[in-house]
């Protein structure tokens, strides 16, 4: 029997339990670890959502019992608050729109965790991700998982080597329905989905912000510099918005652009929101190294969005991404993440939308090397 030691991010939910429930029949040695990232004696402690909470705690607790399994509390608040809620609100204040997630997988889950994981002894640590791990003698790739519908790889970017060999995603070769059934079958109590931003209670980024950053009412203008309404504070805005604008007009206004130094919402026609290339910066590949000039690639400029065929190209630390069709909403902020069939090159930070280049409109198909599936 496999006596490997495996550290599972457990939250208390159906993703995370069943993760436990797969390792520990699979043979490891399954310990369960619940993060604690947000402080129980906080000021504003009413403003903050359940991740990470006492409700995420005690739930997690109560799923290792039932599964017969020991349970630790990491305490992880002070490099959450530095690394993800301290970058939430720069970037807030600069006009961009960030994933918190990405960060939250990067610095917290994948780097403070994986870390104790690893104090604790452990052989690997292991997360509730749909994801898949591949090995190959040129080394480790990350793979979308069996579930399109539910594939998490976007979020997963930035890991690299050294981090996938110490990792499994025990879900990734099964869909979501196999997943909740089996979950029922063995009666695991579990809790709610998480929601779009986890530590944000009922979704109410507004409220949130507010109690982060300075929130300052000013001009929404058209593309020509015509003042057509107020805003409430850039914040409450995204790139791509409709809903909320409070102003009139013939036609329907998007939001295109966030004037942070100007504090102005910019607006523009649905035609005004398309772009067929975006720069990227803060760029992390899987493999270690960059693919090759001119790469054909498929992008994906947001989790919710489908891939389009792209072709890369690199200057100075960042990367043009051009698109073979125009995509709508490109938000800075936001990450951008290559693929190549199944699996995920790497990615990067949305700086700016660009007009860029008309790409080749046939794309070959790519064949991949075939791997052992971790």
């Amino acid at each position: 029997m496999n006596k490997e030691r495996v550290v599972v991010a457990m939250s208390g939910g159906v993703d995370s339990s069943m993760a436990a429930v797969l390792l520990k029949e699979a043979g490891y040695g399954v310990i369960g670890a619940t993060m604690q990232i947000w402080p129980g004696e906080a000021p504003d402690e009413d403003i903050f959502g359940a991740c990470g909470g006492l409700e995420a705690i005690e739930a997690a607790a109560r799923v290792a019992h039932r599964l017969g399994i020991p349970h630790y509390v990491i305490d992880l608040r002070e490099v959450f608050s530095q690394k993800v809620i301290a970058d939430f609100s720069r970037e807030y204040r600069l006009g961009r729109t960030p994933n918190p997630c990405i960060r939250c997988n990067k610095y917290i889950k994948f780097g403070a965790l994986l870390r104790k994981a690893r104090e604790m002894g452990a052989d690997f640590m292991a997360t509730g991700h749909y994801a898949r791990i591949d090995y190959t003698p040129d080394g480790y790739r990350l793979l979308k998982a069996i579930d399109h519908s539910k594939d998490q790889s976007y979020f997963l970017y930035t890991l690299g080597q050294s981090e996938l060999q110490q990792l499994l995603f025990p879900l990734g070769n099964h869909s979501k329905t196999e997943i909740k059934k089996e979950a029922a079958r063995l009666g695991l109590p579990t809790r709610h989905e998480s929601q779009d931003i986890c530590f944000i209670p009922d979704n109410d980024l507004g409220t949130f912000i507010a109690h982060l950053i300075p929130i300052e009412p000013g001009d929404i203008v058209d593309t020509e510099g015509n003042i057509l309404g107020k805003h409430r504070g850039l914040a409450r805005f995204t790139v791509g918005q409709r809903q909320g604008l409070g102003i009139a007009s013939n036609e329907r206004l998007y939001v295109l652009r966030l004037d942070a130094a100007a504090n102005r919402l910019i607006v523009g026609t649905k035609e005004q929101l398309l772009g067929r290339a975006l720069l990227a910066d803060n760029l992390s590949w899987v493999s270690g190294e960059a693919p090759p000039e001119g790469a054909r690639i498929t992008a994906k400029i947001r989790y919710q969005s489908p891939e389009a065929a792209a072709e890369l190209y690199f200057n100075n630390g960042t990367a043009e991404v051009r698109f073979q069709q125009p995509q709508s909403a490109i938000t800075p902020g936001q990450a951008v993440v290559g693929y190549q069939g199944e699996v995920v090159l790497g990615g990067g930070t949305i700086i700016e939308k660009r007009e860029g280049e008309r790409v080749a409109q046939d794309f070959p198909d790519t064949v991949f090397c075939r791997g052992r599936n971790t």
